[in-house]
């Protein structure tokens, strides 16, 4: 599905561009992911719209078939990257899930300000996108996706989210579309 609105409280949420993931190696360049979810994080603070920074510190406990590579994250690698310059007007959500919503008060933040809609970027896609996507669709926030502002280690989970998940949750399209919209509304 195109996009074809942006409500007029929409939050953007940043997951996990934090230090961490710098050197991964990620299928699309992570430069190309930071400087299109930069553009959008200047196009919302610029329109005074809340932007949500989401870091992660570790995983959520419990057994898994795969191993997990890191139950706390050394040192520094939970740390925004700067290019995010992160304002006290941004919420900061540390996160040990996937997801942002789950163990957060993600969802209590954004309804107080009256946000119906998100428009979500950042790593993975598969993971971390995909799991806030999925937890904003189910507590009944309009999802948009700014595909090309995200990006993931595994192929084929960036792919199955891109053509299979995203779709059934929101409305999926460029960070060049989200920015069309949102100065539509300020025309």
């Amino acid at each position: 599905m195109s996009l074809t609105a942006l409500d007029s409280k929409t939050a953007l949420i940043v997951v996990d561009l934090q230090r961490g993931i710098l050197g991964s190696p990620l299928i699309h360049p992570i430069a190309d992911v930071i400087r299109q979810t930069c553009s959008l994080i200047d196009a919302f603070r610029r329109r005074h719209l809340p932007v949500v920074l989401v870091n992660v510190t570790g995983g959520a406990p419990g057994r898994t078939e795969q191993p997990r590579r890191h139950q706390t994250l050394p040192d520094g690698r939970a740390e925004l990257i700067p290019e995010l310059s992160q304002q006290p007007s941004d919420i900061l959500v540390t996160k040990r899930t996937w997801g942002a919503f789950a163990s957060t008060d993600l969802e209590a933040r954004l309804k107080a300000i009256g946000v119906t809609q998100v428009v979500i970027t950042g790593v993975a896609t598969g993971t971390g996108v995909e799991a806030t996507a999925r937890q904003a669709y189910e507590q009944g926030l309009n999802v948009t996706l700014a595909t090309d502002a995200m990006t993931d280690v595994r192929p084929e989970a960036h792919e199955y989210s891109l053509k299979h998940v995203f779709p059934r949750l929101g409305e999926t399209g460029s960070t060049q579309d989200v920015l069309d919209l949102l100065a539509k509304r300020s025309a």
